[in-house]
C-alpha cells in the first residue's frame, strides 16, 4: 500500500529531559466542571535529580541525528533569544542535540510568541519551535515536561520544610534555618522511604503538596512541552526538588474525551490517545519516567470518580452538590498508565450463584491479597451477543496486568512486547475461564489462530511497509538523546490506532517459539522471566535472551537472537518462518467444519434459480415472521432442526471464520444472503460476527441488510470506521449517502481519532 509518510507528522516526540531529573510522584488536585468541559486544578511533583540515579542506557548524540536533520531542512530558525514582556529576565530557548519541529503547522502565536494560550499567565514568553533539552552554556537548568493543550496558570515552588513534623526527614531535630539544599534533601528523603512505609510516604506527601509557595518559577509553552526555570538554578540539583503547577485542561485537549453515555448523560474519560495524558496534567511521558502518583478529584455529587488507583475509593462530601474521591498507586510506573472516567456510573456485580454452581465451591481471595482494582474500559460493542467477544477481551487485559503494567517496554516502538503477549496469553487465559478440556482448548487455540493468520495477511496488503516493522529503530532501539528525549516512530500516524500487525505479528513470533520449544519448556521460561523483570522496564533483548539461555544449546534449533531480530522484528510483510509453512489451523476440526459450511453455501448459492424459490417456499412454511415454528416437510434439507443445530453448533470464532471465506468469494446472491441471516440470526451476534454480516452486506448491495449496517455505525462506532471505507469505495450512490448519514448522526459521540479518520473517506 503506497502511503507516504511524513516524519514530522506522524513521529510523537518525547520531550521530557528525564536524564537530568525524573519525577518520582505526583499529587494531583482536580475539579472537573461539564459545564465549561475542563478540568483544572494543581498538580505537584517531586522530584529526584540525576545524580542520584542512573539511566539505564548510555546516552548518545547520534540517536535523533536524522530527526535534526530534517528539522534544518524544514527552515528551523538558529538559537532564539525571545524577550519576556513585563518580566524580571529574559532566557535563551533552542534546540542543542535533539530537534523537533512543527514542519506544516500553521503558526498560531501572536505577537508576543504565546502559542494559542490565551489563559497563560502575563510576562511569559513561548516558542513555537524550540526548547532548551540540554543547559549546556546556559544561565539556568531547564526542567522540561511533556505538556500539550494546557493553560498553565503558574509555576511555583513549594516550601516543603513549612510541613509539620517534617523535620524528620531532615539531620536536625529542630529546623532554625532553611535552605533548597534542606528543602531537596526533604524530598530526597521522602521519595527514598522503604516500600513498606508506603502509607506514612503518603501522608507527608499530602502535607507536602499543601505547602505554602516560596516563590514563582519562570516557565514557557511550546506545542509539546512545558518548561521550568529558576533563576540562579544551574543544575538539576539546584533545581527545587517539589513544585506546584496551576493549570487547566482545554476542552480540545487530546488526552481526555468529553462525550455522552448511552443515556444521554455527560462524561469523561482518558481513551488511551496517541499523546497519551499531556494533555490532561504537564508530566514526563518517557517510559523510563516510572512514577507514583495520589489524586484527588472534585466533582458534582451526581457523578462517580473512577482512577486506575490500587485502592476501592468511596465518594466524600464535601458541601451539597459536590463530592470528592481520592485514588493512589503507590507501585511505580509510566504516566501513561494514569486513566480517570467521571460519569454516572452504575456498579453491577454479578449475581448471587446458587449452591450447586461449581464456582461457589472455589475460594475467593482475601480482601488484602494483592489484588488490583486498576481500571479497564471495555467498548460496549464487547457486551452484546454471547459472553465470548467480552470473555476474551477481558483476558487480554488482564494479561496486560503482567506485560505492559507489572513489565513495560523501554521504547515504546516495541509495543509489541505489550500487545503480542497479551494476545498470545488471552487465548491461555480464556480457556481456563472457560474450564476447557485440553483437547478443546488446543481446538479454540487453533482456530483463533486461523483467524488471526487470515487478519495478519490482510493488514500486511493494506497498511505501509514502514509500519510493519516491529522494532523499527533496530541497533538503535531504547536509545535516547543526552537529555532523555526521543521520537515514538509513526506514534501520531492517523493510522496507527486503527492497526493490529503488533498484536498479530507478536502473537506469531510467541507461537512459533512456544511450538519450536514445547508449551511446557515455553511457560516455564516465561514463568521465570516474569519474576526476574517484575516492575522493569524491558527491551526484546532481555525476553528473547533469557528464553534461549534457558535451553540447552542442542535443543535451541539454530534459533539465535540476531536471526529472530532479522526474520521477526526487523522486515515488514510475512515473516520468513512463516513463509511456505503449513497453516495456522490447517489440523483443526473447528476449522475444517466451516470449510464444509462453506462449501454448503456455495453449493446453494449456485443453485437454480427455480430450485431456490421452491426451497425458500418451503423454509417460509417452516418459520413464520415472528419465528413460531411449524412441522417441516420430511424431505426438506433446510428444515428448522438443522438450521437450529447448525446455528447452535458454531462457536461465535467460527462465524467470523465462515463470514470471512464467504467474502472471498466475487458473488453471493441476495436470497443466500437472506438464508444466512435466517440461519444464523446475524443481528444478534456479537460485533466480531456482525462487523462480517454489514461487510457482506455491503459488498454485494444487498439493500435489505441496510438497516444492520446503520445500526452497527451507531451502535459499534469505533468497530465501524472500516465499514465506512467500504461504503464509499463502491462508488455506489445509495451507499454513500448512508455513510454520511450516518456519519452526521455519530461524528459528535465517536473519538476524535476515528472523526477525523472517516471524514477523510467521506470528504
Amino acid at each position: 500500500m503506497d502511503i507516504k509518510l511524513d516524519p514530522a507528522r506522524d513521529d510523537l516526540p518525547l520531550m521530557a529531559n528525564t536524564s537530568h531529573i525524573l519525577v518520582k510522584h505526583y499529587v494531583l488536585d482536580l475539579d472537573v466542571n461539564f459545564e465549561s468541559r475542563v478540568i483544572e486544578g494543581t498538580i505537584v511533583l517531586f522530584f529526584e535529580d540525576g545524580n542520584r540515579f542512573k539511566p539505564q542506557t548510555g546516552s548518545t548524540k547520534e540517536t535523533c541525528q536524522l530527526a535534526s536533520k530534517e528539522a534544518c531542512k524544514s527552515g528551523t530558525p538558529e538559537l532564539c533569544h525571545l524577550p519576556v514582556p513585563n518580566a524580571r529576565t529574559t532566557f535563551n530557548v533552542g534546540y542543542n542535540d535533539f530537534i523537533i519541529c512543527d514542519k506544516g503547522e500553521e503558526d498560531t502565536s501572536d505577537k508576543d510568541g504565546n502559542h494559542d494560550n490565551q489563559e497563560q499567565a502575563p510576562g511569559i514568553s513561548s516558542s513555537k519551535y524550540c526548547c532548551d533539552t540540554e543547559n549546556h552554556g546556559r544561565e539556568d537548568f531547564l526542567v522540561v515536561l511533556d505538556c500539550c493543550d494546557l493553560s498553565v496558570l503558574k509555576v511555583e515552588e513549594v516550601d516543603v520544610a513549612a510541613v509539620q513534623g517534617i523535620e524528620k526527614f531532615t539531620r536536625s531535630s529542630k529546623l532554625t534555618v532553611v535552605s533548597k539544599e534542606l528543602r531537596n534533601e526533604i524530598v530526597h528523603e521522602l521519595v527514598t522511604l522503604p516500600a513498606d512505609h508506603w502509607r506514612e510516604q503518603l501522608d507527608y506527601f499530602a502535607r507536602c503538596s499543601q505547602a505554602p509557595s516560596c516563590g514563582e518559577l519562570f516557565f514557557d509553552t511550546d506545542a509539546w512541552s512545558l518548561q521550568i526555570k529558576k533563576t540562579g538554578a544551574q543544575t538539576a540539583t539546584d533545581f527545587p526538588h517539589a513544585i506546584r503547577i496551576y493549570y487547566k485542561t482545554r476542552p480540545e485537549g487530546q488526552s481526555v474525551t468529553w462525550t455522552s453515555d448511552q443515556s444521554g448523560r455527560p462524561c469523561v474519560y482518558t481513551m488511551g490517545s496517541p499523546i497519551n495524558n499531556r494533555a490532561l496534567f504537564p508530566c514526563q511521558e518517557p517510559p523510563v519516567a516510572m512514577s507514583t502518583w495520589q489524586a484527588t478529584v472534585r466533582a458534582a455529587a451526581s457523578f462517580v470518580v473512577l482512577m486506575s488507583g490500587e485502592n476501592s475509593a468511596k465518594p466524600t462530601q464535601l458541601h451539597e452538590g459536590c463530592s470528592s474521591w481520592h485514588y493512589y498507586v503507590t507501585m511505580p510506573m509510566p504516566a501513561s498508565t494514569f486513566a480517570i472516567a467521571v460519569g454516572c456510573w452504575t456498579e453491577v456485580k454479578p449475581e448471587a450463584c446458587s449452591s450447586g454452581d461449581p464456582a461457589m465451591e472455589r475460594p475467593f481471595p482475601p480482601p488484602e491479597t494483592d489484588c488490583s482494582p486498576h481500571i479497564i474500559f471495555l467498548s460496549q460493542s464487547t457486551l452484546t451477543g454471547r459472553s465470548h467477544l467480552c470473555g476474551t477481551r477481558l483476558c487480554h487485559e488482564i494479561a496486560h496486568a503482567w506485560f505492559g503494567l507489572a513489565i513495560g517496554a523501554r521504547d515504546w516502538t516495541e509495543e509489541w512486547l505489550s500487545e503480542g503477549f497479551a494476545t498470545h496469553l488471552e487465548d491461555v487465559l480464556w480457556a481456563q475461564a472457560q474450564q476447557l478440556a485440553p483437547h478443546e482448548a488446543w481446538e479454540q487455540q487453533e482456530l483463533r489462530a486461523c483467524l488471526r493468520w487470515h487478519r495478519l495477511q490482510d493488514e500486511l496488503r493494506n497498511s505501509p511497509e514502514e509500519m510493519q516493522v516491529l522494532r523499527p529503530s533496530k541497533e538503535r532501539t531504547g536509545h535516547v538523546s543526552d537529555s532523555g528525549a526521543s521520537v515514538v516512530k509513526h506514534g501520531l500516524s492517523p493510522e496507527k490506532p486503527f492497526m493490529q500487525v503488533h498484536y498479530l505479528k507478536g502473537y506469531f513470533l510467541l507461537r512459533f517459539l512456544a511450538r519450536r520449544l514445547g508449551q511446557e519448556t515455553y511457560f516455564s521460561c516465561l514463568r521465570k522471566f516474569v519474576h526476574k523483570f517484575h516492575g522493569q522496564l524491558i527491551l526484546s533483548q532481555d525476553f528473547l535472551q533469557m528464553l534461549l539461555e534457558s535451553i540447552p544449546e542442542e535443543k535451541r534449533l539454530e534459533l539465535s537472537v540476531e536471526n529472530i531480530f532479522q526474520d521477526w522484528l526487523e522486515s515488514s510483510g510475512i515473516p520468513k518462518p512463516l513463509q511456505g509453512a503449513r497453516p495456522a489451523g490447517a489440523d483443526c476440526g473447528l476449522v475444517r467444519r466451516v470449510d464444509a459450511e462453506v462449501t454448503r453455501w456455495m453449493q446453494l448459492d449456485r443453485r437454480p434459480r427455480k430450485r431456490r424459490r421452491r426451497q425458500e417456499e418451503e423454509e417460509e412454511e417452516v418459520v413464520s415472521e415472528k419465528g413460531s415454528c411449524c412441522t417441516a416437510p420430511s424431505g426438506n434439507s433446510w428444515s428448522l432442526r438443522r438450521m437450529q443445530r447448525r446455528r447452535a453448533s458454531l462457536l461465535p470464532d467460527q462465524l467470523v471464520l465462515l463470514l470471512e471465506r464467504l467474502l472471498e468469494e466475487k458473488t453471493l446472491t441476495h436470497p443466500t444472503l437472506q438464508a444466512l441471516q435466517r440461519t444464523y440470526h446475524l443481528h444478534e451476534q456479537d460485533a466480531e460476527v456482525r462487523h462480517r454480516w454489514c461487510e457482506l452486506i455491503v459488498k454485494h448491495k444487498y439493500t435489505r441488510g441496510y438497516g444492520h449496517v446503520e445500526r452497527f455505525l451507531w451502535e459499534d462506532q469505533a468497530m465501524g470506521v472500516y465499514l465506512y471505507g467500504e461504503l464509499m469505495v463502491g462508488e455506489d450512490a445509495r451507499q454513500q449517502q448512508l455513510a454520511r448519514r450516518c456519519f452526521e448522526r455519530a461524528r459528535g459521540q465517536m473519538d476524535r481519532a476515528s472523526a477525523e479518520l472517516v471524514a477523510e473517506m467521506l470528504f
